[in-house]
């Protein structure tokens, strides 16, 4: 029997074209040693792009960085959440005690125990909470994986719902269509292939320019709509979000307003609350150049990157010999900006 031929239907994937420039560099002393290819887009708070470069346009897996747009979505169908564990939902969590904790008031909210998550089996992600895990002889489970908080939701969203739990990672379930639906809302676009993310539940493509103008209209929003509910939540509690010491933590704690979401394969979103917006992939899907190149994409927002030490250190990322920093990775010159404008005091959402 001859084999299928493979499907053409599934859009072709930016990653397979030639035209990302590089945005960071990896010096070595003053040896230029590897460059990270990548895409990025800059909006304003009108939503003009201030920056484009590479493919913007195309679609793009956003991995978790779409867990915000599927929280507003889960809001819509019925969830009842707030603070942290409406930030949680939204979270790719470090593994630490409060983050296990919170899951099991979400799922205990609904009756639930953490045998009904569906997510895959993994290990803390954070720094310390990893081996603090091992330590105690413990493996992998579903709990300590990094998107339990966002399963957790999901079933308690079902639940409310009245909608089977059992099947909800199938990508047909009524849950997975209202979040479709969500993020092709909140993106001002359709969701062009669907594939299976690392915890189990379905991926939507979107492209970058899609993805920010969806972490916009959140960051945006007005006061009484489930995106603002998102907004405020992750801004209030950037912990549950990603954990101690973790870059996506601490842009929100630095600046007021503002909702981030890292992702897997080198995704990154942001937006202010005047609904200006950045976001951006690496092409390889290397994690150390994301901060690098947000901080660097913040500046054509005119956001002060130096003047706050916590920002201003994740504008370069050590590079190491023999342990100790003899280079670093940087932005490239298609980053480079001057600020248009001071950032000035952005209010603190309430």
């Amino acid at each position: 029997m001859t084999a299928a031929a493979p499907s053409t239907s599934t859009p072709e994937s930016p990653v397979s074209r030639p035209e990302w420039p590089v945005l960071a560099e990896v010096w070595r002393g003053d040896f230029l040693e590897s460059v990270h290819h990548g895409s990025v887009v800059v909006l304003d708070a009108d939503g003009a792009a201030v920056l484009a470069a590479g493919p913007v346009d195309s679609p793009m897996y956003p991995r978790s960085s779409n867990k915000p747009l599927q929280t507003v979505g889960m809001l819509r169908a019925g969830l009842d959440l707030d603070g942290e564990l409406l930030a949680l939902a939204c979270a790719s969590h470090s593994g630490e005690a409060f983050h296990l904790d919170g899951v099991r008031r979400i799922l205990a909210g609904s009756g639930l125990t953490e045998d009904a998550l569906r997510c895959t089996a993994a290990l803390p992600i954070g720094a310390d909470a990893q081996p603090a895990h091992l330590a105690a002889g413990l493996g992998p489970s579903r709990i300590t994986m990094n998107c339990s908080g966002k399963h957790a939701a999901m079933l308690a969203t079902c639940v409310a719902a009245g909608w089977t739990v059992d099947d909800y990672l199938d990508p047909g379930h009524p849950l997975q269509l209202a979040l479709r639906d969500a993020l092709e809302d909140l993106a001002g676009e359709k969701s062009t292939a669907v594939g299976v993310d690392g915890c189990g539940a379905p991926l939507f493509a979107l492209t970058l320019t899609g993805l920010a103008r969806a972490f916009a209209r959140i960051a945006a929003a007005a006061d009484g709509t489930h995106e603002k509910r998102v907004a405020k939540a992750m801004n209030t509690h950037p912990e549950y979000v990603g954990g101690t010491g973790r870059d996506v933590t601490t842009l929100m704690r630095a600046l007021p307003g503002v909702v981030a979401k890292d992702g897997a394969e080198g995704v990154y979103a942001l937006a202010r609350p005047d609904g200006s917006a950045v976001a951006l992939k690496i092409a390889d899907g290397a994690q150390r150049p994301r901060p690098v190149v947000m901080t660097a994409a913040l500046r054509h927002l005119g956001v002060d990157v130096d003047s706050d030490p916590r920002l201003a250190a994740l504008t370069e990322a050590p590079v190491l010999g023999h342990g100790e920093p003899v280079g670093a990775v940087r932005p490239s010159a298609v980053l480079a900006a001057a600020p248009r404008q001071a950032l000035g005091t952005v209010p603190q959402q309430v």
